[in-house]
């Protein structure tokens, strides 16, 4: 337990590092040409972009110097260095390291959506390489109910490693694509963090320590500058964080998922993220049109945000399209207003069917209903891992 006190001593210097570091950096970042101005607001002055790559940075470094201390005692006697560990952990920053790199790229050059689907599954590579090395486990326990058809386990072969490069892909855009409203994004992050060390600390006494002890000489200083960062970021914003952050953040949670063994679990935390990506789903693949930023609409009148809306032409309605508007609206999922020659009705994001069912609210109160959402949809996922868990599971 003496690792996790030193990471915990660490984190909270990163902090500090890290809420100092921002505001000095601000300037040079608008002076580069990195800046944005915030569309939901009044004001028109230039916002810093990108300033992910600083609390990515700070988090990188703080556990590069963390490695000779979790190390030190084996570098005297190297026949009992743990090299299957050491290259784990090398592994996962080598991933995570890449998506600060192509992050930062993405922002700087605003890359198109396929290189972002194709740049997170690239930096998987490593802990794939890893897994197969150290584990090549690729056998899924069947729940119960199955288990007079399929057997007690089953061997899934490569597609398991399919599996893993998806999950790396999804946690790199899914709280990308949730997005767009001060706060966010670096909240459902925090939110998502504290939910798996809470995970962590409470499997350290099962047969897993060491994969969640790996766990947390990761999420603890992920935190402690995801926490600086949102400092900064919380409404009214002072910094924009940019993909870097979001790219980062879901490297560094796909990286416990995969080399800490609890990718499912993971997944459970991420239930608004799969939500809001299957509610999506339609304008993300064009079969509904989809404006290049779907954030609320700002209403200067009021000070508030309200849903906002795109549309639709009936004479580009194919037979996909018009069932999917059809379903959605027996389900109450849209707000739809149409005339003689067009559709229109609010994009397809958890934030605007938020507006849609709670009405035009100011931009902090939202992000806040949106955090409390995330907060009771972890609360959820641990009762699924724990109690629901048994009926499915010898557990």
């Amino acid at each position: 337990m003496w690792t996790i006190i030193v990471i915990l001593i660490f984190s909270v210097i990163a902090y500090f590092i890290t809420d100092n570091l921002i505001p000095k950096l601000k300037d040079l970042f608008i002076n580069a040409g990195l800046y944005g101005v915030d569309l939901c607001k009044i004001s028109k002055e230039k916002i810093p972009e990108a300033i992910g790559v600083v609390s990515g940075c700070v988090f990188l470094v703080t556990i590069f110097l963390f490695i000779p201390i979790v190390f030190g005692n084996n570098l005297i006697d190297t026949r009992l260095f743990p090299h299957n560990e050491f290259a784990e952990l090398l592994a996962g920053l080598l991933s995570i390291c890449c998506m600060l790199l192509l992050g930062f790229a993405d922002d700087v050059l605003d890359l198109r959506w396929k290189y972002k689907l194709l740049l997170p599954t690239v930096a998987s590579l490593p802990l794939l390489v890893v897994y197969y090395v150290n584990f090549n486990s690729t056998t899924i326990i069947v729940p119960v109910p199955l288990r007079q058809i399929l057997g007690s386990s089953v061997n899934i072969g490569f597609l398991y490693y399919v599996y893993m490069g998806m999950l790396a892909v999804f946690c790199t855009n899914a709280i990308n694509i949730l997005a767009g409203i001060n706060g966010l994004e670096v909240g459902q992050s925090v939110i998502i963090a504290i939910s798996i060390i809470i995970f962590d600390i409470l499997e350290l006494g099962g047969e897993q320590q060491k994969a969640h002890t790996f766990s947390l000489h990761i999420m603890i200083p992920y935190l402690a500058t995801t926490l600086a960062l949102l400092k900064h970021n919380w409404y009214p914003s002072k910094v924009f964080i940019g993909d870097t952050f979001c790219y980062v953040s879901g490297m560094t949670f796909a990286v416990v998922a995969i080399l800490g063994h609890f990718s499912k679990t993971v997944l459970l935390f991420f239930i608004p993220q799969i939500l809001n990506f299957i509610y999506s789903t339609p304008q993300l693949f064009h079969i509904i049109p989809c404006p290049r930023h779907r954030l609320p609409k700002y209403c200067v009148e009021t000070d508030l945000v309200e849903a906002s809306r795109t549309v639709i032409k009936k004479s580009d309605i194919n037979a996909i399209s018009g069932i999917i508007l059809r379903i959605l609206s027996l389900l109450h999922l849209v707000n739809k207003v149409e005339d003689n020659q067009c559709i229109y009705t609010n994009n397809f994001t958890l934030i605007n069917l938020f507006l849609i069912k709670l009405g035009p609210m100011s931009e902090a109160k939202l992000t806040i209903c949106l955090l409390l959402f995330q907060c009771i949809c972890s609360c959820l996922a641990f009762l699924i891992r724990y109690p629901m868990a048994t009926y499915f599971y010898n557990v």
